[in-house]
């Protein structure tokens, strides 16, 4: 890109900058559809099946009763920051997307135009940053709905989302250091190679089960959405919006979800990589190959959310706390701590995975085992109590 004509530059930005804007509000439509349509299936019933074929313009349907909605703005409220606090949540989720790769790269005008809007050397700094404005959205929606439930919703969520942040920075350092002098989102894609037993997910794999989850408490969704809670908050944060204002909260939610999902597919599955069909074909063929292979592992990520949220039930606020900082942490800085000494040491990313995977079982093994023993008792003991304790008691 050094050597492009600026003409050619800026035109080709501006071209994937509508591309990827396009399609992270139809990935929004398609995510909202298949929402309900997977999680029909899975309770054996239909979903959505009346406007268009497989109820495919559902999604179409509800932008156009959101914005046909009245607009109500409650008098209570403070007004500048109410409106405010849905913009703060969802352009955060859309400059995210700016630095992670899509694909190789598409030759077009006699040069190579990688599928990324801009290729920076802290990348994953950036996202970190960025990523980290979205909690000022709930806090501000919260406050400036002066309103119990929305206020405690705001309180939660800026709680989770500072504890899970640590663990979410602190799972990719192993990364890093394995990655070179680099924080560039396509070079750790490029580094991890075509083969699966290649990519940073079995190297790291405690890493990368601790990054998943803290995405998950990021984004809010179950079993960690504590800022929402209806049975316990009504709605929590988003409590006194309506219309276009609601809809953007949850806009902003599906847009995380699939920036989180293309950022954990770039660190952790290899990119766009895979067995080397990224490479088949011409200079046109092989970039657009690379963005399939690219979009199927982030669908596949996205089927994961929804699986995830049907499947199970949301966590008491005091274990998703105690599991962030009691389990979630110390499996991240272990690994950076092994990640260290095993790779000076034998300089083998096979020996890394290997020690990775025992110092996380032995972690965890010696946090529930202290968990357990100073559990405290109560003070009445029901003798003729049937009930065994269960696995969520240890996280208490």
């Amino acid at each position: 890109m050094e050597n492009m004509p600026l003409l050619v530059l800026i035109l080709s930005s501006i071209v994937k900058i509508l591309i990827i804007v396009h399609l992270l509000l139809v990935g929004v439509m398609i995510m909202i559809w298949a929402e309900r349509r997977v999680s029909g299936w899975m309770q054996d019933r239909l979903g959505p099946n009346r406007v268009g074929p497989q109820g495919l313009l559902q999604p179409v349907a509800d932008g156009l009763k959101f914005m046909f909605k009245e607009d109500l703005i409650p008098n209570h409220v403070d007004k500048p920051l109410y409106v405010l606090a849905p913009a703060m949540l969802l352009i955060p989720a859309f400059v995210a997307v700016a630095v992670v790769p899509f694909g190789s790269s598409i030759t077009a005008f006699g040069y190579p135009i990688p599928l990324q809007i801009a290729d920076i050397n802290i990348g994953i700094l950036y996202i970190l940053a960025i990523t980290s404005l979205g909690v000022y959205g709930v806090v501000l929606g919260a406050w400036a709905s002066n309103n119990k439930y929305s206020l405690l919703g705001g309180l939660r969520s800026s709680a989770q989302m500072i504890s899970y942040e640590l663990t979410l920075g602190l799972g990719i350092i192993g990364i890093l250091m394995l990655t070179g002098n680099t924080l560039s989102l396509r070079t750790i894609a490029i580094e991890q190679g075509a083969y699966p037993w290649q990519w940073n997910f079995l190297i790291h794999f405690p890493a990368f089960l601790a990054f998943t989850t803290a995405m998950f408490a990021e984004t809010n969704r179950l079993p960690f959405d504590l800022a929402e809670a209806e049975q316990e908050l009504v709605a929590g944060y988003h409590t006194e919006y309506s219309s276009m204002k609601f809809a953007m909260f949850f806009m902003a939610e599906y847009m995380n979800m699939i920036v989180g999902s293309a950022v954990t597919v770039t660190l952790f599955l290899g990119g766009w990589h895979f067995f080397g069909l990224e490479n088949v074909g011409g200079p046109v063929w092989s970039g657009l190959i690379s963005f399939g292979i690219f979009f199927i592992k982030t669908a596949i990520f996205l089927f994961g959310f929804i699986w995830v949220r049907w499947t199970l039930p949301r966590f008491r606020y005091d274990q998703l706390m105690n599991f962030g900082w009691k389990f979630l942490l110390p499996i991240a800085l272990t690994s950076i701590v092994v990640t260290g000494i095993l790779w000076i040491t034998t300089n083998s990313r096979l020996v890394v995975g290997i020690g990775n995977a025992i110092s996380a079982f032995i972690v965890v093994s010696i946090v529930a085992g202290l968990l357990v023993m100073t559990t405290p008792k109560p003070a009445i003991q029901e003798s003729d109590s049937g009930f065994a304790p269960t696995a969520l008691d240890t996280v208490e």
